[in-house]
């Protein structure tokens, strides 16, 4: 029988790295996700493919169950993470792919992969949903990192995300600014590995309850705020705050320093998206200076 999942995208506009340390952050899902097409088969293997949003296949690989092992693959670091997420998959739940029934499983982006918007978390969701597990634990035990992603696979509405005692707490929240047409967000034309970010920033020495304290009070402040000035002065100090923290200058000062609105840094700090303040004229400022992906803020959120 033929199975379907799908997962959000996310973006995570406050909180980055020090919510993993408690802090909370405001996530968004994205109008963007993933799915995953699962079909048994007569073979005694399970076959995986992997679409892109462009339609066209870009991994494929065959698995041997039920002793999992790669048989065939078209990228073999591809293929030991697959295998990672299924023996993780397997741990929390031992009759997943115990039976020797063999699976055709296909899965479909719409949105390229180099954006950063949730290519891992989307499929880590939709193989718990398959499996049969708890998300976060698989998460856990595969990628790892704080889980909001994962919120905002599961969720339809911005959401407040913390981690109390090391597990998901989450809020839905009916963030929808009246100066959300002056909200737009700009890719920067590189993808970061948000692995290797967190890896670097649990080396680094500061105080993890003031930041924690600082950031969940300007993300409360964020969702509360009505006008454009005001959300414009929390996502300044926000930057300047995680600025001092990490030793690394902001985005806005980095690349664009003389841009006259309010310039956010999204997740792991050095690529993938940003949220920038200002008018129609000015997304055409950063098309026109080498940065052609713009989205306004209400067609990119769910």
């Amino acid at each position: 029988m033929l199975q379907e999942f799908y997962s959000n995208g996310k973006l995570l506009l406050s909180g980055e790295y020090a919510i993993l340390d408690g802090a909370v952050g405001l996530a968004v899902p994205t109008k963007f996700g993933q799915s995953l097409k699962v079909v048994p088969s007569n073979s005694p293997f399970l076959e995986w493919k992997s679409f892109g949003a462009d339609g066209k296949l870009w991994f494929e690989a065959e698995f041997e169950i039920p002793k999992l092992k790669i048989r065939t693959c078209s990228d073999e670091n591809m293929a030991k993470q697959l295998l990672e997420i299924f023996t993780a998959a397997k741990g929390l739940n031992p009759d997943f792919l115990s039976n020797g029934q063999g699976w055709i499983l296909e899965t479909f982006l719409t949105f390229p992969r180099n954006w950063g918007l949730g290519t891992s978390s989307t499929l880590i969701n939709n193989m718990a949903l398959w499996a049969k597990v708890n998300a976060h634990h698989l998460l856990q035990r595969t990628f790892g990192g704080s889980g909001y992603d994962l919120a905002c696979a599961q969720h339809n509405s911005p959401l407040l995300y913390h981690l109390k005692d090391d597990l998901p707490t989450v809020q839905e929240v009916g963030f929808d600014p009246p100066f959300k047409e002056n909200l737009f967000f700009v890719y920067l034309n590189e993808k970061q590995n948000s692995r290797d970010a967190i890896a670097n920033y649990r080396l680094l020495e500061f105080d993890k309850a003031a930041l924690v304290h600082k950031l969940t009070s300007i993300t409360k402040n964020m969702v509360t705020c009505s006008t454009l000035a005001e959300f414009e002065a929390l996502m300044d100090l926000h930057e300047r705050t995680l600025s001092k923290v990490l030793k690394v200058p902001t985005v806005k000062k980095r690349l664009f320093p003389a841009y006259p609105g309010s310039i956010k840094s999204l997740g792991a700090w050095g690529g993938d998206f940003v949220l920038a303040t200002g008018s129609q004229e000015n997304q055409e400022h950063f098309k026109q200076n080498g940065y052609p992906t713009v989205f306004p803020y209400s067609k990119l959120v769910l």
